[in-house]
């Protein structure tokens, strides 16, 4: 499935100048302390009272810290396309963001960015504004300056050849002819080695055109049923960043899994 680019894709992008980007290598999310990138200083905003030699001796270890992670969600910007199928990874995470209290409020790398928390999982949530088809402008860029592992990069997006409503999980793989993942692909030098959330739109009906399909709204009873694919999709990027792939794989590959965390 290919579409076209749009005349549209070149387009200005203000500055991220949020008071939490500290410096190119350092981040500051509006919480205490937390791990980091590779090459990432920390700065804790909560200070602690001193702890004594005996206190100390009684006081539990510190949990290892984890690794934060980027979920992208891929679509197209603009009201045209809002609710559309080519747009659900955009979906997906609003709705990761707004279960998660995470506000994507920042513009910067050609993205609307968001950074919080999910449990104690540090995130930045990220919707490319680039238009589809150059999705990997935007997330090579996130990605190259935060120094972020491939395999704490999470991409979100639609597929034509999953059923609908359905969610599949894995750890690496193809573009299988979707462009937006192509592009992240190609920026990426060629790497396909990190996980991807891919839901399934179906297939066009009849003899509709791929291109048209993907661009068509959802019906009333689609939209039902997207729902719950989103709160089975938010559960299993919790169990993915707190218990890791292993298990929210057999959860999300599994209709019967989903079905009894539901």
């Amino acid at each position: 499935m290919k579409l076209s680019s749009s005349p549209l894709s070149t387009i200005r992008f203000l500055n991220f100048n949020s008071p939490l980007i500290i410096s190119p290598l350092s981040f500051n999310f509006p919480k205490t302390t937390f791990t980091h990138f590779p090459n990432f200083s920390i700065h804790t905003t909560i200070s602690s009272p001193a702890i004594t030699a005996e206190e100390s001796q009684l006081a539990p270890p510190n949990p290892l810290p984890h690794l934060p992670w980027l979920i992208v969600g891929l679509g197209n910007p603009g009201k045209k396309y809002n609710a559309t199928r080519h747009n659900v990874g955009f979906e997906m995470v609003d709705a990761i963001a707004e279960s998660e209290g995470i506000s994507i409020n920042n513009v910067n790398f050609k993205a609307l960015l968001g950074r919080g928390f999910i449990g104690n999982v540090p995130v930045m949530l990220a919707k490319p504004q680039t238009f589809m088809n150059s999705s990997g402008e935007s997330v090579g860029s996130i990605v190259s300056h935060y120094k972020i592992p491939l395999k704490q990069v999470l991409v979100v997006y639609d597929d034509l050849d999953l059923p609908f409503a359905k969610l599949r999980l894995l750890p690496k793989g193809g573009h299988g002819g979707h462009n937006g993942m192509r592009s992240i692909i190609d920026r990426l030098k060629g790497s396909r080695d990190f996980p991807r959330l891919r839901i399934g739109i179906g297939r066009p009906p009849g003899k509709m055109d791929a291109v048209n399909f993907v661009l068509r709204p959802f019906n009333k009873q689609e939209r039902e049923e997207l729902e719950f694919t989103f709160e089975r999709g938010i559960e299993a990027v919790r169990i993915l960043l707190i218990e890791g792939f292993d298990k929210s794989a057999t959860v999300v590959n599994s209709t019967k899994a989903m079905e009894q965390l539901g």
